[in-house]
């Protein structure tokens, strides 16, 4: 039975089945606690870093998650492991919609918005080409790429959640993890500095920024830290950015699920359609399209935002205590390299562009 299933092709970890605890792990309510409660004292001692030092939170709890990737030997820990890196990362992927609405992606205007595909896609094949460059496979480019392109950390998460463990696994999707916060950081420190030694003016900066720094948080305080008008149009930037990740999602995820029907098909197995849309998408873009035709109160818009970040965060420590550090050190220099290379290209054409503004 061992040797047949071997045989048999793998489908893709579209909801991410494959990463989660064994079947065989009983799952009662307090067998999610454990997990859920070490996973809940880093992220208070990651937001009280942030808060009192500066550094963002998801780096921090990134950081502080890697130094406990040994607690995940536990089995007592797995379900609640599995449910923060599985559930809560869905969840908070929906969530993201909540401060995005299509009145906010045409107030940027035909030309700035068709700019920004241009720049969006030229970094997703910048990602794939650099992964060939540095002998890495697609889809870790395509991750790369995508994280850069579209929202950072969020945006990794999303996709590493469709691609499954079974393609990128846990420790490469880490790097990944780790080099596109660092480069946002980096971005959201040194981005406005080059804008006002360029001498751009409040729109050109606020494009600059929104276009080209990864996290939505930072790319927005980098905005404002260069002007208020600065801010509000890489508000408007940003976001618009983080809409087009749900067509990134379904294109990569029908994609997949093209490859895995042509293998299925040639052992005579059957791949369910829902498969090529996860949930999180589609709840993704209702909340994006109720938050367009309905005035949200600003009350749900604030706790839905805030929870979102804080889901994110908690899907991002779970996912650094259950990487594996010593495969993770394996990979060298190399594996950051489509971060470094997309991270750049995304910076170089921005500017070209603000530049004929």
């Amino acid at each position: 039975m061992s040797d047949l299933n071997r045989e048999l092709p793998r489908v893709a970890d579209l909801y991410g089945e494959l990463q989660l605890a064994a079947p065989s792990t009983k799952k009662t309510l307090s067998s999610y606690f454990p997990g859920l409660a070490l996973v809940s004292v880093v992220a208070c001692a990651a937001l009280w870093l942030s808060e009192h030092y500066g550094p963002p939170a998801i780096i921090m709890g990134l950081l502080i998650g890697l130094a406990l990737n040994f607690v995940s030997a536990d089995k007592r820990l797995s379900v609640g492991l599995d449910f923060s890196s599985q559930t809560l990362l869905r969840i908070g992927i929906v969530l993201i919609g909540i401060r995005i609405s299509f009145a906010e992606i045409s107030s940027l205007g035909f030309l700035p918005f068709i700019a920004l595909i241009g720049i969006m896609s030229s970094v997703i094949v910048t990602g794939l080409l650099a992964a060939r460059l540095f002998r890495q496979d697609v889809l870790f480019g395509l991750l790369a790429g995508g994280a850069t392109a579209i929202c950072g950390a969020s945006a990794a998460l999303a996709l590493w959640s469709i691609i499954g463990k079974d393609r990128i696994s846990q420790s490469r999707f880490t790097i990944i993890l780790l080099g596109t916060t660092v480069a946002s950081a980096c971005a959201m420190t040194f981005y406005p500095a080059i804008a006002g030694f360029l001498g751009l003016n409040d729109k050109q900066a606020g494009f600059l920024i929104g276009a080209s720094v990864h996290d939505v948080a930072q790319a927005i305080g980098g905005g404002f830290s260069y002007s208020a008008e600065a801010g509000e149009v890489a508000t408007v930037v940003k976001l618009s950015r983080v809409t087009l990740l749900a067509p990134v999602l379904i294109i990569v995820a029908f994609i997949l699920q093209r490859s895995t029907t042509e293998r299925a098909q040639h052992s005579g197995q059957n791949v369910s359609l829902r498969q090529g849309l996860p949930w999180f998408i589609i709840g993704f873009i209702l909340l994006v399209i109720l938050n367009s035709v309905v005035v949200l109160p600003e009350t749900v818009v604030e706790f839905g935002s805030q929870a979102a970040k804080t889901l994110l965060l908690f899907a991002v420590i779970a996912a650094a205590m259950k990487s594996n550090l010593a495969g993770l050190m394996s990979h060298g220099w190399r594996s950051f390299g489509p971060v470094v290379m997309t991270t750049f290209v995304a910076f170089v054409l921005s500017l070209l562009f603000v530049q004929m503004l």
